[in-house]
């Protein structure tokens, strides 16, 4: 894991690679190259995890000088690939997976993309015909931006190596700002909330030539469709098969020559991860015990303490307990939002970034999680709403009601209250748009009704935004809501943030559940492999079944990373959170309704109103502001 930096067109200072030094303490590099279209440079922070020698220093040139590359990530596969390439005849130089990389690409091109199982973000320049390709995983997993300056472009793994360039303003867009406010969502397209900052998305890649003089600019592509297939097996296949490759992509993400350890919330997912990394360690060669970090609360609303100690007992780990304190939230706030680059979405990123701030203290550099399960098994409780959605457009109504009684039953919801939301789906998406916009400004006090963000409330959701631009089917039903999740939308926002966290503590945080061929099969399962009744991701239950405590295989609730919110805002941080709003609508006074803003947060504040995440969006969006000096 570490950060990279690459121009083309012209030189600027290694600076932009030391400004992301957190992301790679254990060596840095930085090349110059010559071309027609001006001078190359390729900046490279490690984070040394695999082959922590210094043969895995980069940049990393092959032995004629002739490919330079520049990487972030890891390639979980690289020994079998490896493996195959010394049969063909190549020989390394290293134990490294990035040399695998490199020798990949010379030998395949662009064809060793589909051939890696990991997450990357990485930068090949080629010397000799004068060409950089750049490249990002499937999902994701780890960032790359780009910026295009009036002589060439740059590629960074953080927005802020960009800001400052010639040509790139470090103004706001607004049109990606009012996606997160409204719909508490972002790195959902190719934008950021930075006027000219751009991203690769999972799944894209570019090249760029520089063999000539002139315009620099080229199309981006799509290596990885965002696609699904569709598979129709039993219920006990599915678990079988889901088993197996989920436990195969645990041992891939086992290989590190640092300590590996894993964050557990107490939930279904980071729970499997736990129990199946214990199996397998326990196992090894001079077996050893898992290092377990969890955060934990005295409101027993969100704390989940009971079940990470059952995970703890049954899988027999050494764990590590936290305690995010209200006061911290602030104290904190600035500088976890310059990690973040952006607003971020609640103070959940806070609990995240104690966990792995407690990994780095106790010596872990590589922390497995959970993060993925959700999009792609529907694990999400507004899932419900697209499940019912599609039963009842097939006329399943006898199922419709068993699941909605025992939602009721296990979560509270009334049955009403879930008829009224399964219908929303089965509307046209321009009646449903309205309807949500209507029901906001009429609950909501029109707190977005500011003249800038009005604009932007005319067209398409974010979501639907999302959807339009990766040519994903519309959302009818959860299969088709996984797809749009998991490539869409939720998704590339939370490993932005698990990214940032991670790499702001110097750890290497990684996602078993994106091992692609497992995203591909759940995606491809039916609907009734991910809810079944009032059960969610059904399949991984299934799986998981002689593997997991009875206590956290039963659990129906979801929490994650949650903080107590309602009773910090309410309580400690209530004088906090309010000059929080009016610091923000100082800086950015033609933005929001400013009235609408101040009854919003009366409201919920004051208890008339559930303490609701856009808050938080409200506050932090003045974090960022304050902090990156961004202007409208």
């Amino acid at each position: 894991m570490c950060g990279l930096f690459a121009s083309i067109g012209f030189e600027p200072e290694r600076a932009r690679i030391d400004i992301v030094a957190h992301r790679g303490p254990d060596g840095g590099g930085w090349q110059t190259y010559a071309s027609a279209a001006g001078p190359v440079a390729l900046g490279h922070r490690r984070l040394a995890i695999i082959d922590v020698s210094d043969a895995g220093l980069q940049p990393m040139a092959d032995a004629s000088g002739r490919y330079q590359l520049v990487f972030n990530g890891e390639i979980y596969n690289y020994i079998e690939l490896r493996e195959e390439m010394r049969a063909k005849g190549e020989v390394f130089a290293s134990e490294s997976d990035s040399e695998v990389l490199l020798r990949a690409y010379m030998l395949w091109g662009e064809e060793a993309l589909p051939r890696l199982r990991g997450m990357f973000a990485f930068v090949i320049w080629d010397d000799r015909d004068k060409r950089l390709f750049a490249a990002r995983d499937r999902y994701g997993i780890k960032p790359l931006y780009f910026a295009a300056t009036p002589r060439g472009g740059a590629f960074a793994s953080e927005i802020k190596q960009l800001l400052g360039l010639p040509g790139v303003s470090g103004r706001m867009n607004i049109a990606r700002v009012h996606d997160f406010l409204a719909s508490g969502v972002s790195d959902h397209t190719a934008e950021t909330m930075f006027e000219g900052v751009v991203q690769l998305r999972g799944g894209e890649c570019v090249t760029i030539d520089a063999s000539r003089d002139g315009v620099l600019a080229a199309p981006v592509r799509r290596w990885y469709p965002a696609t699904a297939g569709e598979i129709t097996i039993s219920e006990s296949e599915a678990a079988e098969r889901f088993r197996e490759m989920l436990a195969e992509a645990v041992k891939l993400h086992l290989r590190s020559d640092v300590p590996v350890g894993s964050c557990l919330s107490g939930g279904l997912d980071s729970s499997a991860i736990v129990c199946l990394m214990s199996g397998m360690m326990h196992s090894g060669a001079g077996g050893s015990k898992v290092n377990t970090v969890s955060a934990c609360y005295a409101e027993k609303s969100v704390d989940e303490k009971s079940f990470m100690d059952s995970v703890v007992a049954h899988a027999h780990t050494q764990p590590h307990f936290i305690f995010p304190k209200a006061e911290e939230v602030f104290a904190r706030a600035s500088d976890i939002t310059w990690h973040q680059d952006e607003p971020f979405g609640s103070t959940s990123i806070f609990a995240q970034w104690c966990v792995f701030e407690e990994a780095r203290r106790v010596g872990v550099k590589v922390m497995l999680d959970g993060q993925g399960a959700d999009e792609q098994l529907g694990g999400y409780h507004h899932s419900f709403s697209f499940h019912l959605a599609g039963l009842i457009k097939q006329l399943r109504l006898a199922e419709a009601l068993d699941t909605m009684q025992k939602r009721q039953a296990w979560h509270g919801v009334p049955i009403a209250q879930q008829a009224k939301h399964a219908l929303i789906p089965l509307l046209p998406t321009s009646l449903a748009g309205m309807l949500r916009n209507r029901h906001r400004a009429l609950t909501q006090h029109d707190w977005l009704g500011g003249e800038l963000l009005r604009e932007q409330g005319a067209g398409s959701t974010a979501f639907e935004r999302a959807r339009t631009e990766l040519g994903l089917p519309p959302v009818t039903d959860l299969r088709t809501l996984c797809m749009n999740l998991t490539y869409g939308s939720n998704l590339s926002m939370l490993l932005h943030w698990e990214d940032r966290n991670s790499m702001a503590h110097a750890i290497e945080a990684r996602v078993p559940f994106l091992d692609h061929p497992l995203v591909e099969f759940s995606l491809a399962l039916g609907n009734d492999h991910k809810i079944v009744g009032g059960d969610t991701k059904r399949v991984l239950r299934r799986a998981m079944e002689a593997i997991l405590p009875p206590e956290v295989l039963q659990r129906r609730d979801k929490l994650g990373f949650a903080t107590p919110e309602q009773a910090w805002f309410r309580g400690p941080l209530k004088g906090m959170m309010n000059d929080g709003v009016e610091a923000t609508l100082a800086r950015y006074p033609g933005l929001f309704n400013a009235d609408g803003v101040r009854a919003l947060a009366a409201d919920m504040l004051d208890g008339r109103k559930p303490v609701d995440f856009l808050l938080w969006r409200i506050v932090n969006l003045g974090i960022w502001g304050e902090r990156f000096g961004v202007g409208v």
